[in-house]
């Protein structure tokens, strides 16, 4: 399974964007902190340091002892900080620096960290006082030029991983007071972009529908106001299409009438009957072209029909004509449907068949969810890399389609348009017998 850790929605991708915007602020913030803790922790650890190293110093050169107080400086003949002690290199070089300073330079300058003995420092819970105790301390050793060495300790705090929850809590709410409010905009933001979507995918242009709302950002709401005269623009091409193919329509078959009844006066009988196949053939592919174009707004509305009567009726026109077609008759299939358009995808489909394949086939399936019409021939069938290719218009195979038979290749190309536009589909195969079928599959 695929982790998608980038969202795909624009809230989200708001969300995040923040979230990951908040979190290096916090992360600088954190960064900057640290450091100024640090400076203040050296400067408030080396300068008490200094003071009381200052004094020692001046006692030892006037000859004055040191005070008793065990937490401030005492006198140590070797260096009494162990080796395996962490040390803290910037408080020797500010300690180093700030004795070289005030006149008294010191050799070396030692330091080590461990942990805290309240007996170090006369530790002044005795006085009743309940502060926290600290972590660590820091031992101080200072070696003077005269020989010998200095001690001194001081409180070392280690408040590290408080810092880091304190981040972690900081960065919490400020997720939670600013995150919930952009979630929420968000939203508010991405819905007209949603309702968008949703009218494109169920654009139809059929139907009118009413123009959706102009709500929103600026740009989302120029958007919707630009699909909603685009989907103006389209409906008035669509009429203005369907009048343009009514013209054509009329004013071609107005001559080709002419034309028919001219040849009546053609003596020789052979002559007259290929001119009035020509025009038989000129008013079909006329019929065909249109009826294409015009898939998607049909003027016929949907009824209810019992497919197995349509399906018998075209299969009598054929039986009429004398062609080889049968037809496998079952109970009744109620379906809604536009009668007259599949009718016509029926009738090219078995057409098909009887000029191709001598013979048509015919027969129904009801499936629990879909029915099959299923129109197979005896014919040579069509090769696999080209049973998709047939559907489109113009198209015909003349390797495997006698060229004497006829027609423009638009039959299969407007069964296609009707059966999609009834919300099914048709496929071809080659038969394992012999022969092609062709199948409309339509939802129950």
């Amino acid at each position: 399974m695929t982790v998608r850790l980038w969202p795909r929605r624009l809230a989200g991708q708001m969300a995040l964007l923040l979230a990951i915007a908040l979190f290096v602020a916090q992360a600088i913030s954190f960064t900057l902190l640290l450091r100024e803790r640090r400076s203040l922790q050296l400067e408030q650890t080396s300068g008490p340091a200094i003071a009381r190293l200052n004094d020692a110093i001046e006692r030892a050169a006037n000859g004055k002892p040191l005070p008793p107080d065990r937490g401030r400086v005492r006198a140590s003949a070797n260096n009494p900080i162990r080796p395996d002690l962490p040390r803290v290199k910037e408080v020797e070089a500010l300690i180093r620096d700030g004795l070289a300073e005030t006149g008294h330079p010191v050799v070396r300058v030692v330091t080590g960290v461990r942990p805290f003995n309240p007996e170090d420092f006369d530790w002044p819970r005795r006085r009743g006082d309940r502060r926290r105790i600290p972590a660590e301390e820091l031992l101080i050793a200072v070696e003077r030029k005269g020989g010998g060495w200095l001690v001194t300790r001081s409180f070392w705090p280690h408040d590290g991983l408080f810092l880091v929850w304190r981040l972690i809590a900081q960065t919490l709410i400020l997720y939670g007071v600013i995150l919930l409010p952009v979630l929420w905009i968000g939203r508010r933001i991405s819905r007209p972009l949603r309702d968008l979507t949703r009218a494109a995918e169920g654009f139809d242009p059929r139907e009118k529908g009413e123009p959706m709302p102009e709500q929103g950002p600026l740009d989302v709401s120029a958007l919707i106001a630009a699909f909603n005269a685009l989907r103006l623009r389209i409906g008035a091409m669509l009429e203005e299409k369907d009048r343009m193919l009514g013209a054509i329509g009329h004013d071609l078959r107005t001559p080709l009438a002419a034309l028919r009844v001219r040849i009546e006066s053609v003596e020789d009988e052979q002559d007259r009957l290929r001119m009035a196949d020509t025009i038989a053939e000129m008013n079909k592919t006329l019929e065909d072209i249109l009826s294409l174009a015009r898939v998607g707004r049909p003027s016929e509305a949907e009824t209810d029909v019992d497919l197995n009567a349509l399906v018998d009726a075209v299969v009598a026109d054929f039986h009429d004509l004398g062609q080889d077609v049968s037809f496998e008759e079952r109970g009744r299939l109620r379906l809604k449907l536009r009668p007259s358009l599949m009718r016509r995808a029926v009738r090219n489909l078995i057409e098909n068949a009887v000029k191709y394949g001598l013979c048509a086939d015919v027969r129904i399936d009801a499936l629990p969810d879909r029915i099959a019409i299923i129109v197979a021939d005896r014919g040579p069938g069509i090769a696999v890399d080209q049973l998709e290719t047939v559907f489109d218009p113009f198209i015909r195979l003349e390797h495997s389609r006698n060229r004497d038979t006829g027609g423009i290749g638009l039959g299969l190309a407007l069964a296609r348009s009707i059966v999609r536009e009834a919300g099914g589909d048709i496929r071809l195969a080659n038969r394992p017998e012999g022969g092609l079928a062709a199948t409309i599959t339509l939802p129950r």
